[in-house]
């Protein structure tokens, strides 16, 4: 029964995250080069920012449900909480500063509910 779990709930949510966390650097990566060429304000940084991590938690979220979806706000939240965990360990580490704040507990409730409202809404649509 331990193996099935692994295999019906925790692999897709890993796989999830590490897919969304990959897309994140990929597009990280591709505004920085954007960035290098044009003088954006900081609200606009911001704001890209911000969709680049809905995005994230989204692909990650489509993909931990792909298979098997059922629990879909559970799985969300998931992938949600670790995404975040995990993309603030790589992107501390490529610019070596790691500092706790109070903006990164926003950051895991902000995608705890990202996570869980695309969950939610994935899972309705199979019923469609």
């Amino acid at each position: 029964m331990e193996r099935t779990l692994k295999k019906r709930v925790l692999s897709p949510i890993v796989k999830g995250v590490l897919y969304s966390v990959c897309f994140s650097v990929v597009a990280v990566l591709i505004f920085a080069i954007i960035y290098k060429f044009v003088d954006f304000s900081q609200m606009t940084i911001k704001v890209i920012n911000q969709i680049i991590k809905v995005l994230s938690i989204v692909i990650g979220v489509n993909i931990s449900l792909k298979n098997n979806k059922t629990k879909g706000m559970l799985k969300g939240a998931l992938v949600g909480i670790l995404y975040v965990i995990l993309s603030y360990i790589i992107f501390s580490a490529l610019v070596a500063s790691f500092s706790f704040s109070l903006s990164i507990v926003y950051d895991i409730i902000f995608a705890v509910l990202v996570g869980v409202i695309c969950g939610g809404f994935i899972v309705s649509l199979k019923k469609y």
